[in-house]
């Protein structure tokens, strides 16, 4: 049997070949753990359990990554809200995340990478990047330079002269282009942040994902998934940025699950129509939200 496998970057259905067949790379976007988890997020968690499950029955060994973004401003947002230490509140809502997937009867990947364990290799791979000329220093941050990539923009089909025309927010005038992404920027003293070429600061979020990849399963792998709102910026910035640091694919099928809509929208923080996982299983058993989730 031939897997076929839906991959954005082609936008069709590929068969998968993967790079070895005895040991299989899937990474997929794990949450930002500032706050309970709503339904939404709780999708690609159980679609990609499936995959992984069925992977796991057609080759011998499946090395699945999903990683902890813990520090992010809205960790630092809520923190300060409740007048809590950041660590303590990341822990709290990752061990409550990882409560809540059990209960969906998701399996635990192999490495759960927190993105505050890898700053020393975010700041290598922004150093690979500035040696390179894809990247620049700038007013105390170091950007992304999308113009240094000629296919900037494949996996979304978007072109950087639509970026600019569609651009509807100011542009901050230390960018050379409109499209150039945080890879580290400044923190106040008040704020989290670790020591670098550039001065104390944190990560952005993209060039997160990228160095737990580089560490974890490679230079190349085969599947990367999350959700459909990811596919831009996040997942092609994440392209950039592993392309250009180590001249390679980076990743070889790109998959994306759908979102969940209530009355006709999407499900959302932003739009307050989200429900969390946790207050739905007092309703409902685990198994019913798992074949919801996948029906």
């Amino acid at each position: 049997m031939t897997l076929k496998l839906h991959n954005t970057l082609t936008g069709q259905k590929d068969d998968f070949i993967p790079l070895d067949p005895n040991r299989i790379t899937l990474y997929v976007c794990g949450p930002t753990v500032y706050n309970f988890v709503h339904i939404g997020n709780a999708r690609p968690v159980v679609v990609f359990d499936v995959l992984y499950r069925l992977l796991q029955r057609l080759y011998p060994e499946v090395v699945y990554a999903r990683n902890i973004t813990d520090i992010d401003d809205k960790i630092i947002k809520a923190a300060a809200e409740n007048s809590e230490d950041i660590g303590v509140l990341t822990e709290r809502f990752t061990a409550a995340f990882a409560e809540d997937m059990a209960s969906l009867n998701a399996k635990t990947p192999n490495i759960i990478p927190k993105a505050t364990d890898h700053i020393s290799e975010m700041i290598a791979m922004i150093e690979t990047l500035v040696e390179k000329g894809h990247a620049y220093e700038a007013d105390g941050q170091v950007l992304f330079a999308v113009e240094s990539m000629p296919d900037y923009g494949k996996l979304s089909g978007r072109k950087l002269e639509d970026m600019l025309a569609g651009a509807r927010v100011e542009v901050a005038d230390y960018k050379r282009h409109p499209g150039d992404f945080i890879l580290w920027k400044p923190s106040t003293d008040e704020q989290p942040g670790w020591e670098s070429p550039w001065g104390r600061g944190r990560p952005g979020w993209h060039i997160e994902c990228s160095a737990m990849i580089h560490k974890h399963l490679g230079d190349v792998i085969d599947i990367h998934g999350g959700g459909q709102d990811l596919i831009f910026p996040h997942h092609e910035n994440e392209i950039a940025q592993g392309c250009c640091a180590h001249g390679t694919d980076y990743v070889r099928y790109w998959l994306h699950n759908g979102y969940i809509n209530i009355d006709g929208e999407k499900m959302s923080k932003s739009l307050g129509n989200f429900r969390l996982v946790r207050d739905l299983l007092t309703q409902y058993h685990g198994e019913i939200l798992r074949f919801a989730l996948l029906s």
